[in-house]
């Protein structure tokens, strides 16, 4: 309890240190757009692979369990569009997202605190927290939200395209599933979840590559923690965001 204690206040402390010294505008902007085509150009392919087949699972799944029952046939795409807009889009991708962007912003600044290279940049008299650090953040919050709209939309289309293959629902009936009692705010809650575990995928994995110490070996043990408190972090943001907003 205590170690945990500790960590999570070295991990405040470390947060406060990204607005000590900013650095300037200019510079923040170049590495915040490179991180951001980083970050999304770079994972447009696994999210969306994933996010087709979670929607044609979800189709097959609700499919087995309604077809043949008293419900009407078009509440099968009803159901798909809920369960995938409300969790598996957000909930899904950031977890994907865990493992590919997490892991490898560890793996980097792990990298350069190993060979020093952090501490040449704090001996320039920059704030290598904020420089390295503070431009993913901000391009994980603006990026991954836009991920997550991408990985509804095509999750919506492989339930469709599920649907209509394997016989389930055929395509005119899943939109009108899609259609019916839509309630906007099942999107805004989506994004806000995006949101948030956009901060705590970039922070988590930022924060636990810049304490790293040693070698290579020490490296790849940062990565691991990065993604796997990343992902602890998402389940349970997940079930207090669902908690404060749907409750």
């Amino acid at each position: 309890m205590i170690k945990f204690l500790e960590i999570i206040g070295q991990y405040v402390l470390f947060m406060g240190s990204l607005f000590s010294r900013p650095e300037r505008f200019n510079v923040f902007l170049k590495q915040s757009f490179h991180e951001m085509y980083t970050i999304g150009v770079g994972s447009f392919g696994i999210v969306g692979l994933i996010s087709l087949f979670t929607g044609a699972v979800s189709t097959v799944h609700i499919g087995y369990q309604l077809i043949g029952g008293l419900v009407p046939e078009y509440l099968i795409g009803r159901i798909v569009r809920d369960s995938n807009i409300l969790e598996f889009s957000p909930t899904v991708t950031c977890l994907v997202l865990a493992g590919k962007v997490g892991s490898a912003m560890a793996s980097e600044i792990g990298t350069m605190k190993v060979t020093e290279q952090v501490d040449a940049l704090e001996i320039m008299g920059v704030n290598s927290a904020s420089y390295l650090v503070l431009p993913k953040i901000v391009a994980g919050m603006l990026t991954i939200p836009i991920l997550v709209v991408y990985a509804m939309g095509l999750s919506l289309i492989g339930g469709a395209i599920s649907g209509e293959l394997s016989g389930i629902i055929s395509m005119d009936f899943f939109i009108k599933g899609l259609r019916a009692e839509f309630i906007p705010f099942s999107v805004n809650f989506a994004l806000i979840k995006a949101f948030a575990f956009a901060i705590i995928i970039t922070s988590i994995s930022s924060f636990h590559g810049y304490k790293t110490e040693g070698g290579a070996l020490e490296v790849g043990q940062s990565s691991t923690r990065a993604v796997v408190y990343s992902c602890v972090g998402i389940i349970f943001f997940d079930y207090i965001i669902s908690e404060l907003l749907l409750a």
